[in-house]
C-alpha cells in the first residue's frame, strides 16, 4: 500500500486509526487513493465566541476564512472534505466549512491538511493563503470518536517565518463522534485562549454523501500554497 492510497489520517494515526467508529473510519478514510471525498450538511446548535475584546482578533481571522466574529443558534453549515494533490506534491484534504448565519450571510472556516512526515503528524494549514501552519495531535475517544487537539503553531509570509507565541493564540479542542441512535456525526469544537478562555467554538450534528472523486473543486482550495511544515 503507498502512502498516498493509505490516506493523512490513517498515516498520522497508525493502528489507532481502525479503533474508530466504522463511519468516522469512513469519513476521514477520505484519500486520493481511496477515490472519494466527504460533504457533510447539518446544523450547528450553537456557534459562540469570548467576550467583546475577541472581536478584533476574530474579525481579522474573518478576512482569510480563520473563525469569524459572528455567534447564533440553529445555523446550517456544509462541511467539504476534498482530497487532491497540491502543486507541491503533497496529498492535501480540504476541511471548508460554510455556515450561513443568517439571510445573505455566509461565513467559512477554511482549513486544509496534509501528513508531515518530517513531524510525523498531520500539519494544519488555516486560511485562504496557507499563512498559519499547526500541528495536530490525534486520539481516539472511549466510544470510537475522533480526539483533536492543535499544538505548535507557526506563522509564514513571504521571507517571514516564526512560531506564533501560544500567548496571542488558542488551543483548538475538537471531538467529533458518531451518534448510532440518530444515524448522523456529532461535533464539538471549542478553541482556548490559556489565559484568557474561550475565544471560538461551535457545536453540531450532519449527515454524510461520500462522492467519487479525487480532486477538490477550485472553490474549495487556497489561493496560495505554503512549502514550509
Amino acid at each position: 500500500m503507498s502512502a498516498t492510497d493509505e490516506g493523512v489520517f490513517r498515516r498520522a494515526m497508525g493502528a489507532d486509526f481502525d479503533r474508530l467508529h466504522p463511519q468516522l473510519q469512513r469519513r476521514f478514510g477520505v484519500g486520493v487513493g481511496a477515490g472519494y471525498g466527504c460533504i457533510g450538511r447539518g446544523v450547528m446548535s450553537e456557534v459562540r465566541r469570548g467576550p467583546w475584546w475577541t472581536l478584533p482578533f476574530l474579525m481579522l481571522g474573518a478576512a482569510r476564512n480563520i473563525m469569524f466574529p459572528e455567534r447564533g443558534r440553529d445555523i446550517p453549515f456544509i462541511i467539504d472534505n476534498h482530497p487532491y494533490v497540491d502543486s507541491l506534491g503533497r496529498e492535501t484534504v480540504t476541511f471548508v466549512r460554510t455556515m450561513t448565519i443568517r439571510p445573505g450571510r455566509r461565513r467559512r472556516f477554511d482549513a486544509t491538511m496534509i501528513y508531515s512526515e518530517a513531524r510525523g503528524r498531520i500539519v494544519d494549514y488555516l486560511g485562504t493563503h496557507q499563512h498559519l501552519a499547526v500541528d495536530l495531535a490525534l486520539s481516539v475517544t472511549d466510544d470510537g470518536g475522533l480526539r483533536l487537539t492543535s499544538g505548535e503553531q507557526r506563522f509564514y509570509e513571504g521571507p517571514v517565518a516564526f512560531r506564533f507565541p501560544m500567548l496571542l493564540s488558542g488551543t483548538a479542542h475538537l471531538t467529533e463522534r458518531f451518534d448510532d441512535d440518530k444515524q448522523c456525526f456529532v461535533i464539538d469544537l471549542e478553541v482556548r485562549n490559556r489565559l484568557f478562555g474561550l475565544l471560538f467554538g461551535y457545536r453540531g450534528e450532519f449527515v454524510c454523501e461520500f462522492p467519487a472523486l479525487t480532486d477538490a473543486p477550485a472553490a474549495t482550495k487556497p489561493y496560495r500554497e505554503e512549502p514550509r511544515e
